[in-house]
């Protein structure tokens, strides 16, 4: 299973008993063990999500399935870093299963975020797209 669904089923969990919470019977003196344990899963929910998060996603931002037709492919995952108090940007394209048989290596770029924009602190986007679509060229290349 990738790691978008597992945490997509803790997130969907922790929303559960926030419906719970909200739309429970009773007001609040009475209700106050229920509300209790609410507070407590959710709580505890949120960690697990964290942990997913933090072990499985790492630096992922958006997780892609194979193209469609495309059998011999495990999908994309795209990550992004930005170090603390530095200006070198890195977007990474790499396989979802880097264990899978015929995934490829994964390919990136690092470049000062200062490359992309004006002096008046605008983004340049056309600027930033020529730079993620010539990674997406290097990474169909690799195949």
């Amino acid at each position: 299973m990738a790691p978008r669904p597992r945490a997509a089923v803790v997130a969907v969990a922790a929303l559960l008993v926030l419906l719970v919470l909200v739309f429970y019977p009773g007001r609040f003196p009475e209700n106050r063990g229920v509300l209790l344990v609410c507070i407590a899963l959710y709580a505890a929910l949120n960690v697990v999500l964290q942990i997913v998060s933090y072990t499985k996603e790492k630096n992922a931002i958006l997780f892609a399935y194979p193209p469609e037709g495309l059998f011999n492919s495990t999908g994309l995952v795209l990550s992004s870093k930005l170090p603390r108090l530095s200006d070198l940007y890195t977007l990474t394209i790499a396989s979802a299963d880097p264990q899978y048989k015929s995934s490829t290596d994964r390919v990136h770029f690092t470049k000062s975020v200062t490359k992309w924009f004006t002096k008046d602190g605008v983004l340049v986007e056309g600027l930033f797209w020529k730079d993620v679509e010539k990674l997406i060229d290097d990474y169909n290349r690799s195949k």
